[in-house]
């Protein structure tokens, strides 16, 4: 077995893709031409969305809890990498700017849809705002062979880094990745 660190400590079993999902939502919403229906539809799957919307940003939040602690050891080489090789460009942060981007526009089909007012908490733009930084900074992780090469956000707080593993295991073991959001304020 090959020493180093892996590239995910386990979330891929747990995380779906948010703009896949989504849009097939709303399809479904929208292939009905009366807006009570699609209001009932809407109805029928926000409480959905919310929980895929979540789950993602417990995603970020544990991928950026994962890089600050594996910052803390000592270099190792990063295994099952799977970006390593490939080509960076600004389309590999297509699902980061779709979930920002629904992120301002859900809101107002909570208000459209059911006629309620809806406001995210302000730590779930800072959690965007700093993944996508994490993923500019390290150009997609097509070049990231060791925990050394690893770039965090300057605004990313890593003062309790070293206690981040026994965090995410138990999150991991729990199963529900949104359950990060608990811990956003350590980052």
């Amino acid at each position: 077995m090959e020493k180093g660190l892996e590239f995910d400590p386990g979330f891929g079993p747990h995380i779906l893709a948010f703009q896949g999902s989504v849009e097939y939502i709303y399809m479904d919403i929208n292939r009905f031409k009366n807006l009570s229906q699609r209001k009932m539809r809407f109805r029928q799957f926000y409480k959905k969305i919310l929980e895929i919307f979540y789950n993602n940003i417990g995603f970020y939040i544990g991928c950026l809890m994962w890089a600050a602690y594996i910052k803390t050891q000592p270099e190792q080489p990063i295994l099952n990498n799977h970006c390593l090789g490939g080509e960076y460009n600004t389309e590999n942060e297509t699902e980061v700017d779709f979930i920002i981007k629904f992120s301002e526009l859900f809101p107002k089909d909570m208000k459209y849809f059911l006629g309620e007012t809806f406001v995210f908490d302000d730590y779930v733009s800072n959690i965007l705002k700093l993944y996508k930084e994490f993923i500019d900074i390290n150009k997609g992780f097509v070049e990231t062979k060791t925990n050394t090469d690893i770039k965090l956000p300057e605004n990313l707080k890593i003062d309790k880094a070293s206690e981040f593993k026994e965090i995410i295991d138990k999150i991991i073991k729990q199963g529900n990745l949104a359950k990060f959001i608990e811990y956003a304020e350590l980052i």
